[in-house]
């Protein structure tokens, strides 16, 4: 319900939230931010939740006249969606896994099949099913049990990213009593097919850093430690080795990694350092025999492959050189096979596949024949695999799974994501820019448009970037956009800095006292499209979520008149109190990320683009903004503060549109088709706003 005090604004105004003075004192200086008091970790406050209520409302209203085109593109959008779809069959252990979707459902079906395809389904887990009762589900992981019997899995049926560890006899599908709550995603088994490693979160923070052993069948209360990470500045993930022998823990923070390792069949399950974490170096690992292999960048900014005897791992002089580093390129992943060594690649801005055998005879790269394009490395359980595989994509074609024979080299497309209805790859044409920066980097671009579409400066375009954490943007391909292609409209993602499409430089340059790099790479990309005509001056619309929700608020405060229209979904903008408020999740992580406000030089520069503490009078373009009331990651009220202080600033009268997802957390709504409404209704809001209707 709305609250009566808003209800009158919804029919005549937008909402405006009540001022509170308050002050936030920090070592850099003191701020008034009157509008604190929209947070409320609790959810439940009355006032906050009618004002949420009235933002829905109003956002209700304001999209309407929309909705006739919103429902419009929703329909195409579903329509090109196969209904009964399955992924790639994977081999582990003597049975195949796959997911497959039945026509009409929102959540696939988790299967496998012993031998052979052709052999009987056996259903791990229905999420269909599972999802009953709930407004939101997601299965964030599962695992299968070494003697093949159980299935261990996390669910989340809030969107907070606070699973629930349950286990399942696959035989019978009956689900034990077992339950842990508030975990992360992440779960692997020790040999014995009794014991689940699991991560368990802070309460407050949501941080996972304990690892804990849970014993099928017993009380999660009594599940013992295995390890404890007293630094909240580093993530902790759980995996295993393909053969199976051996157990990791991995530790990260932004800038440092540790690994640690233990035999799956060790019943104390004491974990050793692969080695242990030395400030600013960071690596992963692999087992190969009796070796462990790492990607690291020790001495190699772009990072290089190297191996070391597992009992000496631990001492850097035993580690020796596989695949050197490179200055133009980055090793962004790899995976290791009895024979073979498959190494992922980003050089000139492209993610490639090298293959690599052992003894250095065979080093080949996979080929491509588009402009732009991503080759991705699937990772295959199988240790003996003689197969490669990866999922090729471009802006213009669908995501396609490839099987390489590493014996003979012959290649084998296992599937290509259906497109349905009258789709044809050639009616699209992709480029691959390069546009100048105002202090003269060429920044990469990717674009994609409608075949023949002239570059006379009269279309709308829609640009993309992310720019955080070293997070590579791929030019990969969405059948969602072809609505808006097919309407005339350019698609373009700015690879701007402070992603890692460049390599780590290209990271290293977008991120604490360079962040504004990112921001003025982005605008530069706006400016220099317009000048090649491929977007007519006001008709430019920008979008980014998260991170890159930051970067569409600072853009909006740095060049209001540049665009016609910003999406900004789950925006993280009030950079300043946030990094100061320890309890927060993320915080205590991103400090080498953003800096530690607690020193001045950081408080000042954060503070200089903080897009909550930036906003002014002026003449903002029209904004969608979107939060999740259950974010984890991205607070509810960072978003809210930001709408309520825009609203009192902004000069002109173009639409501010602030939708909340009162079931959701940071990714939105769960469901396979449930995410498009929000798609189409992103799409409504650029088109509408570009003058298209139809």
């Amino acid at each position: 319900p709305v609250a009566p005090q808003y209800a009158a604004q919804v029919a005549l105004a937008p909402p405006l939230a009540r001022q509170i003075p308050h002050e936030i004192v920090a070592a850099g200086g003191t701020r008034s931010d009157p509008y604190h008091w929209l947070r409320d970790d609790t959810r439940t406050n009355p006032e906050i939740l009618q004002y949420l209520a009235a933002e829905n409302a109003y956002a209700s209203a304001m999209l309407a006249p929309m909705q006739p085109l919103e429902d419009r593109l929703y329909r195409e959008i579903t329509a090109r969606i196969k209904q009964d779809d399955a992924s790639v069959p994977v081999l582990d252990r003597g049975y195949w896994y796959y997911s497959r979707f039945e026509a009409g459902s929102q959540y696939p079906v988790h299967a496998r099949r012993k031998g052979s395809m052709d052999a009987p389904e056996e259903v791990l887990l229905d999420a269909q099913a599972m999802s009953s009762g709930h407004d939101f589900f997601q299965i964030g992981d599962y695992a299968v049990s070494p003697d093949n019997r159980l299935v261990a899995y996390a669910e989340d049926t809030v969107g907070r990213r606070q699973y629930r560890l349950r286990v399942r006899d696959i035989a019978s599908g009956r689900t034990l009593a077992d339950q842990v709550l508030n975990v992360e995603p992440d779960l692997v088994w020790a040999a014995d097919s009794q014991t689940i490693l699991y991560i368990a979160k802070d309460p407050v923070t949501l941080l996972g850093h304990i690892v804990r052993a849970h014993t099928v069948g017993g009380d999660a209360a009594s599940d013992r430690t295995v390890y404890d990470e007293a630094d909240p500045s580093y993530y902790l993930s759980i995996g295993e080795s393909k053969s199976g022998e051996y157990l990791f823990i991995g530790m990260q923070s932004t800038l440092t990694s540790e690994w640690r390792y233990a035999r799956a069949d060790d019943a104390t399950l004491a974990f050793e350092p692969v080695l242990p974490r030395q400030p600013g170096m960071e690596y992963q690992v692999q087992q190969h025999g009796r070796d462990f292999v790492m990607r690291t960048n020790w001495n190699a900014p772009n990072f290089r492959i190297m191996r070391a005897p597992i009992a000496g791992s631990g001492q850097l002089r035993n580690w020796q050189e596989v695949v050197t580093a490179r200055a133009d390129a980055f090793i962004e992943d790899y995976e290791v096979y009895r024979d073979m060594l498959v190494v992922n690649e980003r050089s000139e801005g492209l993610l490639k596949l090298r293959v690599r055998s052992w003894d250095g005879r065979r080093d080949e790269r996979i080929a491509a024949d588009e402009p732009a394009y991503a080759a991705v490395l699937a990772s295959l359980p199988e240790y003996d695999s003689r197969t490669l595989r990866y999922t090729y994509s471009s802006l213009t074609t669908p995501a396609s799974v490839y099987d390489v024979d590493l014996d003979s080299g012959a290649r084998s497309l296992r599937k290509r994501d259906p497109v349905l209805g009258d789709f044809d790859p050639a009616r699209y044409q992709t480029e691959y820019l390069h546009i100048a920066a105002r202090d003269g980097t060429p920044i990469p671009v990717s674009v994609v448009f409608r075949r023949g579409l002239p570059h006379d400066g009269r279309a709308p375009l829609l640009q993309y970037a992310y720019g955080s954490y070293g997070h590579s943007t791929d030019p990969t391909f969405n059948s969602t956009r072809l609505s808006l292609l097919d309407r005339g409209v350019v698609f373009a993602i700015a690879h701007v800095r402070g992603g890692q499409e460049m390599g780590r430089a290209w990271y290293e340059d977008g991120k604490l006292l360079h962040k504004k790099n990112s921001f003025t790479d982005f605008i530069d990309v706006s400016d220099g499209l317009v000048e090649l005509g491929y977007a007519a001056p006001d008709k430019l619309f920008a979008m980014g979520g998260s991170a890159g929700g930051l970067l569409m608020g600072a853009i909006a405060n740095m060049r209001p008149d540049r665009y016609a229209g910003i999406v900004a979904h789950v925006p993280f903008v009030d950079v300043v109190t946030t990094m100061l408020d320890e309890s927060i999740p993320l915080t205590t992580n991103e400090f080498d990320e953003w800096g530690n406000p607690k020193q001045k030089v950081y408080y000042d520069y954060m503070l200089s683009y903080s897009p909550y503490d930036q906003v002014a009078p002026r003449p903002y373009p029209s904004m969608l903004v979107t939060t999740g009331l259950w974010d984890s990651q991205v607070q509810y009220y960072e978003p809210a503060k930001w709408v309520a202080k825009l609203r009192r600033n902004k000069t002109t009268n173009t639409p501010l549109i602030f939708v909340i997802n009162m079931e959701a957390g940071h990714g939105g709504k769960s469901g396979r088709f449930e995410k498009y409404h929000e798609v189409a209704r992103d799409y409504a809001f650029v088109l509408s706003g570009a003058g298209i209707h139809d």
